[in-house]
């Protein structure tokens, strides 16, 4: 997520209880269930495998690959997903490379906002690097419907979660059939919507039938309505152009769950979310990637205001109560939720105290109720980072708690 919330010191109870609604074979520990999981028994995962070439890594990667793959989908049906893969420029070990997943942050829903169809940011770059340096072959799932036909379910644990777990399996796969040998260990790391995809991924594990190490979770995307809320609090009483910049990442994110609602309900629509008078511009969310759609939503707000004599009033944006119609409030309560069930493997999150985007109140939310429900944080890690730097500053400890993680017996 990359919108900039400028969160006010003291939220009020009201908020806080709104936001409360072919390897080795070693035996590790397992991931308590969700109710009704299956485990991946999909038949030659691999469709088709294709160089990547938009960010070099050749100093320490053997190969650099675009894996599509087969992964069940939201609808319950087989769907067709992508991941880079990247391989070590060193042999494997005994037992075979451990595999670390990628997860990235929030892009957008359309297809030309995949990941694997641009270059790496710097941080990522930086991690992946030093991950293949340290031995680990890497995925990085692009997620459900993001390059591939079907719109991305944004921010729904279990599409995500299934998009890394199927992409561990297809990537296996893949490597035994070039005879290269992969271990069962595998962890998850990821930032911002990725880091709410790696707690995903720590709850359905158990579908890849691995063993699964454990999670690294910075600044994870949680408590979706909580934000919202906060957000429209948090500039109330801010300058017109504060209040344009707060509006339009909002809206942004709310076309984004819309979009990814109408993954399984495509009879569900803009105008049941959104006024009239953008509705047209949230449509563009199947289009265009997040940050294209901010600046839409921007730029409306201050052509209305040119033309308004300096004044949103009579600009309207999303309906009333809209967070209260069905589809969303299952949305914003359960589907969206990481950590609704216990998890027993070992998760480590990173959080900025000056992170304006995932506000540290929200992951204090997030870890008080995965607490109560039994799941141990094995380490809270807090700085003072903002968003972008608590991944960027910490990109040699995530590699330290990686390789702490699949060191453990």
């Amino acid at each position: 997520m990359k919108m900039k919330l400028l969160m006010t010191s003291v939220l009020s109870t009201s908020l806080f209880l709104v936001a409360c609604g072919g390897g080795s074979s070693d035996d590790g520990p397992a991931t308590t269930n969700p109710s009704g999981t299956p485990t991946n028994n999909i038949q030659n995962p691999v469709v088709k495998v294709e160089a990547y070439t938009s960010t070099n890594l050749g100093s320490v990667a053997a190969e650099s690959s675009i894996l599509t793959y087969k992964m069940l989908g939201q609808r319950g049906q087989e769907v067709q997903a992508t991941s880079l893969v990247f391989t070590p420029n060193t042999p494997p070990p005994v037992g075979g490379w451990p595999i670390v997943v990628w997860a990235h942050g929030t892009t957008g829903v359309a297809d030309v906002c995949a990941p694997s169809k641009a270059a790496l940011a710097d941080s990522t770059k930086d991690l992946i690097s030093k991950l293949l340096a340290a031995g680990y072959v890497v995925v990085a799932p692009d997620y459900e419907g993001l390059g591939t036909p079907g719109i991305h379910p944004f921010l729904n644990v279990k599409s995500e979660a299934f998009s890394i777990t199927d992409a561990v399996v297809a990537a296996r796969n893949y490597l035994s059939q070039r005879n290269l040998l992969t271990s069962k260990k595998w962890v998850t790391v990821g930032h911002s919507q990725g880091g709410h995809a790696a707690l995903g991924a720590a709850q359905y594990a158990s579908r890849a039938q691995l063993e699964y190490k454990g999670t690294v979770a910075v600044a994870p995307a949680s408590n979706l309505g909580f934000i919202l809320i906060a957000g429209e609090q948090s500039v109330a009483k801010a300058t017109l152009d504060k209040k344009i910049s707060m509006y339009a990442q909002l809206d942004t994110y709310t076309a984004l769950v819309t979009a990814g609602i109408r993954n399984t309900q495509p009879t569900f629509d803009y105008p049941q979310v959104f006024t009239p008078q953008i509705s047209s511009i949230a449509q563009q969310a199947e289009t265009i990637c997040s940050g294209p759609l901010g600046q839409a939503f921007g730029a409306g707000m201050t052509q209305y205001v040119t033309e308004h004599n300096g004044t949103l009033d009579g600009y309207t944006r999303t309906q009333p109560n809209f967070m209260a119609v069905p589809l969303v409030k299952t949305f914003l309560d359960k589907d969206s939720q990481p950590l609704q069930v216990k998890v027993t493997t070992p998760i480590i999150i990173y959080q900025g105290l000056a992170d304006s985007t995932v506000p540290k109140v929200a992951t204090d939310i997030l870890i008080s109720n995965a607490t109560v429900v039994g799941t141990k944080i094995n380490s809270y890690v807090t700085g003072n980072w903002d968003h972008g730097t608590a991944m960027s500053s910490n990109v040699d400890n995530i590699v330290g708690n990686v390789q702490s993680l699949l060191a453990a017996q």
